[in-house]
Order: C-alpha cells, then sequence, then structure tokens
C-alpha cells in the first residue's frame, strides 16, 4: 500500500484529524445559563479562592497541550512549525485514541529557547500537562529543564525520554532472551542527540554494563573537540575506557547497537564483529541503519526498528499515552526519573517471561494492557515518592 499517497488523499478529505465537541448540552435558556452566564461566575469565584479547584470544575486535569517548534520533525528535520501540524495532530490523536487525554496541537513560530520558554509558561494554566515535540537538540535539553522548573504542571519531551523508555523496555527483555547477565554489557548507541542521549540515561538506570556514544565525527569521549555541552556532560558518565574512533570500531565486541541516526550506516560486517548473539535496535526512520533482514543474516539474535512492518517496534504509542494517563490520574506536578524507569519496566512486563522471543520482547501498542499497566506503575512511582 502507497501510504504516502493514501495520507494525502485522508489528510485532504480530513482537513484536520481533530474536532471541538461539548459536553455540556445547550439546546435551551436554561442550558445556557448553567454552562454560560450567569451560572458559570459560580465555578470562577470558587476557583478564584483555590486554583486547585480548576481540576474540578474545568476540563485541565485531562488535558495536555502538544507543542512544537518544528525544528526536528519525525525524520524530516527542521521543516517548520506549519509542516509539523500534521504531525502534532496526530500525537493529539494518539492520545485520545489510547488514553482519552484530549490534547491540542500549538505551534511555536521561534526558534529561540528564551521564547519557547516564556510561551509556554504564560500558557500553561490552560493545561494538566506539556507534551514537548520534535524540537531539535541540543536546544531540547535547555527548554525541558527550564520548563520543568518553571511549570507546576508535568513537563515531557517525548522525542527524548518516550524513545528512552520503550528502547529501555525493549532491553531489558532482549537480555533475558539472549541469557545476557546484566552489569557486564557493552552498549553501543548511535545519535548523540535528544533521544541517544536520553536512551543512554535511562539504560544507565539498569546497570546493564558500558554505554559509548557515537556521533556523526565519532566516539563520545571526554574532552573530544566535537562534543557539544550535552554529550560533554554524558562524555563524563559513559565510555569508561575512553574509546576512541568511528562506530565500527564501537562495535567490536559490543552485545547492543542502538540506532538513532542514519539509514544504511551499520554493515553486516560490523554485526558480525559484535558478540555473540547480538542486540540490534535500528531505529532510524524510515529506513533504520541496518535492515532486518541483512541484521538477522549477519547473526543478530533479536533486532528491532521503528516501523510497524517488523517485529519489535519501537513506537513511542507504546508509553506517552501511559505516562500522562497516570500522571494526569495522580496530578503530578512532575515526571520524574522513578517515573519514567517504572514505565519502562511496566512495559516489559506486559510479556510474560514465558512468551519472550526474539520476535516479541516489546508489546503492541493496541494491546490495553500496555496503557492500564504504564499508567498504574507511574502512578505508584509519583505516589511513593511522596510519601
Amino acid at each position: 500500500m502507497d501510504y504516502s499517497k493514501l495520507a494525502l488523499e485522508k489528510h485532504a478529505e480530513w482537513r484536520g484529524k481533530l474536532s471541538v465537541e461539548s459536553k455540556a448540552p445547550i439546546t435551551n435558556r436554561e442550558e445556557l445559563s448553567v454552562a454560560y452566564t450567569p451560572g458559570v461566575a459560580a465555578p470562577c469565584l470558587e476557583i478564584e479562592k483555590d486554583e486547585n479547584l480548576a481540576y474540578t470544575y474545568t476540563g485541565k486535569g485531562n488535558t495536555v497541550a502538544v507543542i512544537t517548534d518544528g525544528t526536528a520533525v519525525l525524520g524530516l528535520g527542521d521543516i517548520g512549525p506549519s509542516a509539523g501540524m500534521p504531525v502534532m495532530e496526530g500525537k493529539c490523536a494518539l492520545f485520545k485514541a489510547f488514553a482519552g487525554i484530549d490534547a491540542v496541537p500549538i505551534l511555536i513560530d521561534s526558534k529561540d529557547p528564551d521564547e519557547i520558554v516564556r510561551t509556554v509558561q504564560l500558557i500553561s494554566k490552560s493545561f494538566g500537562g506539556i507534551n514537548l515535540e520534535d524540537i531539535s537538540a541540543p536546544r531540547c535539553f535547555e527548554i525541558e529543564r527550564r520548563l520543568i522548573d518553571l511549570c507546576d504542571i508535568p513537563v515531557f519531551h517525548d522525542d527524548q525520554h518516550g524513545t528512552a523508555i520503550i528502547a529501555s523496555a525493549a532491553i531489558l527483555n532482549a537480555v533475558k532472551v539472549t541469557k545476557r547477565t546484566p552489569g557486564d554489557l557493552r552498549l553501543v548507541i548511535n545519535g548523540a542527540g535528544a533521544a541517544g542521549i536520553s536512551i543512554a540515561k535511562m539504560l544507565m538506570r539498569f546497570n546493564l554494563g558500558d554505554i559509548i556514544l557515537v556521533d556523526k565525527e565519532g566516539t563520545i569521549y571526554e574532552g573530544s573537540p566535537y562534543n557539544n555541552e550535552e554529550q560533554e556532560r554524558m562524555a563524563k558518565i559513559t565510555n569508561k575506557n575512553n574509546v576512541k574512533g568511528s562506530l565500527k570500531d564501537a562495535m567490536k565486541g559490543a552485545d547492543v547497537f542502538i540506532g538513532v541516526s542514519r539509514p544504511g550506516l551499520v554493515t553486516q560486517e560490523m554485526v558480525r564483529s559484535m558478540a555473540k548473539d547480538p542486540i540490534v535496535f535500528a531505529m532510524a526512520n524510515p529506513v533504520p541503519e541496518i535492515m532486518p533482514d541483512l541484521a538477522k543474516e549477519a547473526g543478530a539474535c533479536v533486532v528491532g526498528t521503528g516501523r510497524s512492518d517488523f517485529p519489535n517496534q519501537v513506537n513511542n504509542v507504546i508509553a506517552f499515552p501511559g505516562i500522562f494517563r497516570g500522571a494526569l490520574d495522580c496530578r503530578a506536578e512532575r515526571i520524574t526519573e522513578e517515573m519514567k524507569e517504572a514505565a519502562a519496566r511496566a512495559i516489559a512486563g506486559v510479556i510474560p517471561e514465558d512468551e519472550l522471543s526474539p520476535e516479541y520482547v516489546l508489546p503492541d501498542g493496541f494491546n490495553p494492557l500496555v496503557v492500564e499497566r504504564v499508567a498504574a506503575a507511574v502512578k505508584e512511582a509519583w505516589l511513593n515518592r511522596e510519601k
């Protein structure tokens, strides 16, 4: 099926994937007086006395803003905020379909972190959570950090953390399938931007072993002249043997390869140079760093991609609906590292251990247990933190 052609036809037919529907009946003067003036003054005055009552008298507690500046849209790059709107509308549709959450797409026509932060902060009272989307690195790190400090609702950059949570769940199960010992592994992550750095940070919480980040100039090591500020921070806590060189050099003897970079960067020779029965998650979209059949042919045991037409798809819909559902339900003020870890473990745990196989280390996003268990795990992690 030609999905590009069909998508153009359907998007032109839909004229947007979202619409606004009123939950309040307004069919006569009495209903109008309750939903609007004069009756609406009563909840306004109650919220004035106690701002938390906005969660009781308005839809704030079940509404998320999906915000982009259009600088890193899918694998398309900096195509601008308007061109990013179909993705933002799609993300909002997924929030509703998978978790019953109302979401609103918001485009910011600026690349200035100060303007973006200020804009989001000023509108944040309208929402129960903020989902940052498709904002380029390294700006996205600063923007998210500052907004977490400034806002009293959860702020979550899904390109970073959603991918990291799902990839971690996949690796946890793949380690079981390949009968590896956590702590002794060597993991290589190609792509040291938003997703790659967040995956590294998340994997470190599981103490799987040494992680080597690689970018277009080669391995990330302390003092490299090519490191940006965020990469230099990561160099201090990864690559413990200070390995220098190319992706090819880093992959020799590695147990795990994770790609969040560009198509075709990994050869069969590179896979063959890895440890026995390696784990390969090549997630560049739409064309991965190495195609699954080639990776398998070269000896890979567990292979995953970002595509829906191959097993073990790393699809962010496995994570973000449940994470926000749980955070909104317990009225969390932020998404903590403990909540992210709990989400990863919950995703991994959806598949019973006796059902794990090389082709099945990640649950399908349409499995109703996914949102349910992720939401419960996230909520529990927040409530336990508060005790």
